[in-house]
């Protein structure tokens, strides 16, 4: 029976610890923000790998390898732009899709009222228009008994 108890407030514990996580600012930033997550997956990599090439030889590795030198300068460069990823308010999303329709609209306007526009694009679409001008090759007959009417 005791041990139903103890179970049941471990579970309590994590149900409100899970809550305050999903309030917590800064949980919500590093869900949100794909840029903060990638500077914490650097830092990590590279100070793992700088630990890793130190082979618990102590500081001493630090200052002559220039390889963890490097990974420690990685690691420090990519936990600098978490934590001013952290500090700053979260970015908001743009919305290209306004900008769009005014875009839109406005050329469809422009090309309503504008008939020389109008006719670039129309050209542009379709190809140009070929001027066609009209001649005739053969004369007209002279039917017997009919002459033009004099001009008076």
């Amino acid at each position: 029976m005791a041990a139903k108890k103890k179970a049941a407030k471990a579970g309590a514990g994590a149900m409100s610890a899970g809550a305050a996580a999903r309030e917590n600012q800064y949980v919500q930033r590093l869900l949100e923000d794909p840029e903060l997550r990638e500077n914490l997956r650097t830092a990590y990599e590279s100070a793992r790998k700088a630990y890793g090439r130190m082979n618990g030889k102590g500081p001493s590795k630090a200052l002559d390898d220039k390889k963890v030198q490097r990974d420690l300068k990685r690691a420090a460069v990519s936990l600098r732009g978490a934590v001013e990823g952290l500090r700053e308010k979260p970015k908001k999303k743009k919305r290209r899709g306004r900008l769009l329709l005014i875009m839109i609209v406005g050329a469809g306007v422009a090309v309503g009222v504008n008939e020389g526009l109008r006719k670039k694009v129309l050209d542009a679409l379709f190809g140009a228009e070929e001027e066609f001008e009209y001649s005739s090759t053969t004369t007209p007959e002279a039917k017997p008994g009919w002459e033009p009417a004099a001009k008076t």
